[in-house]
């Protein structure tokens, strides 16, 4: 017995008679090729299919934000309003006092900004005044971006 388990040192051994004569009739390179690329397919099906936002989802945790954050436009609490947020210049509400780092930023909010700044918002902006650890779930922060996107239109 080999190291795979097989009675021979042949892995088409344990394949259907069909996959085995197309291993024969294709050679093994082909046929790896193919489960690799059927493998590959699985996987990312089941990644799109787990990491689907969920902006319901999103909402809830988006009480963590809300301690510091308003969705309505022109309300600033402790960080600014996140009301139209996406697709809107870092540092650019005039009556909001920003940090000098945010206001030199020179980002643009867009999903994957926001993603990289709620994962780390020191590491995407060092010396940014958002007193925030960050996110480290990336499906959440896909959730609450996804709330995001809804609410703060």
């Amino acid at each position: 017995m080999s190291l795979l388990g097989f009675e021979r040192d042949d892995p088409q051994s344990c394949l259907p008679p069909l996959w085995g004569k197309v291993a024969r009739s294709a050679g093994r390179g082909v046929l790896i090729r193919a489960l690799a690329v059927l493998g590959a397919v699985a996987i990312s099906s089941i990644a799109s299919a787990s990491f689907a936002a969920d902006a319901g989802r999103g909402e809830q945790l988006f009480v963590e934000c809300a301690s510091c954050h308003t969705l309505e436009k022109g309300v600033h609490n402790v960080g600014p309003t996140l009301a139209g947020v996406l697709q809107r210049k870092a540092g650019s509400y005039d009556d909001y006092r920003y940090s000098p780092a945010m206001k030199r930023s020179n980002i643009t909010w867009t999903p994957e900004e926001l993603d990289k700044f709620i994962a780390d918002p020191q590491m995407a902006v060092p010396a940014n005044r958002m007193p925030y650890a960050g996110m480290t779930n990336a499906a959440d922060r896909a959730d609450l971006i996804a709330y995001l996107q809804r609410a703060a239109q």
